[in-house]
């Protein structure tokens, strides 16, 4: 049996925050801002052997995942700035692109970026099947072209991943009970040949 299989729009588990106080020009960005088209370009090529974290030592860039029901995403790398996003799924894939004390700059599949503190996100990998795809992708039973299908995935489907060897990765669907095969070019919170055992 295949199954077809939707996500919530993301703009559902990202709220934004803004601080109108009356002003009307505040309550009209915000409202501009939520329903700007949500679109990412496929990944770009990165070299995962670059750069290394000032405070980790890891890899930076590098993906990581949203820990926690509430992540806040702060405009700078402190408490004391303000919240520009608030993550409310756990497992959602985010790239850190810098490291400062105890916060993390990230990005999420859209190319928003800001400061999250390191206690709101995992190790754990997670993907979203790519924004950027105008069709379904189908998950399938072995890494194989040819396999059968057991699921077509929509565009930002939530995924956790279990290895890639660079062309396929074996991952299955969050919330529900089916895993399968991916290829890895489909997928955002990979790179492109990227090798994860």
């Amino acid at each position: 049996m295949q199954v077809s299989i939707r996500c919530l729009p993301y703009r559902s588990i990202r709220r934004r925050l803004c601080a109108a106080m009356g002003l009307l020009a505040a309550a009209t960005t915000c409202l501009a801002f939520a329903h700007r088209p949500l679109t990412a370009a496929p990944m770009p090529q990165v070299d995962v052997d670059g750069a290394k974290g000032r405070e980790t030592g890891l890899p930076v860039p590098r993906f990581v995942s949203v820990k926690s029901r509430e992540a806040r995403l702060r405009i700078g790398p402190s408490l004391d700035y303000g919240t520009q996003w608030i993550y409310t799924v756990p497992g959602l894939p985010m790239e850190i692109l810098a490291e400062y004390g105890n916060w993390r700059q990230v990005r999420d599949c859209d190319g928003v970026s800001g400061w999250m503190h390191k206690a709101l996100l995992s190790s754990k990998r997670t993907a979203v099947v790519g924004p950027w795809l105008a069709s379904t992708v189908s998950l399938r039973e072995t890494p194989k072209s040819d396999a059968r299908v057991v699921a077509k995935l929509e565009a930002r489907v939530r995924l956790s991943v279990h290895g890639c060897d660079g062309i396929w990765c074996n991952v299955d669907v969050t919330g529900h009970e089916i895993d399968g095969f991916i290829r890895q070019s489909a997928l955002w919170g990979v790179y492109p040949n990227e090798s994860i055992r």
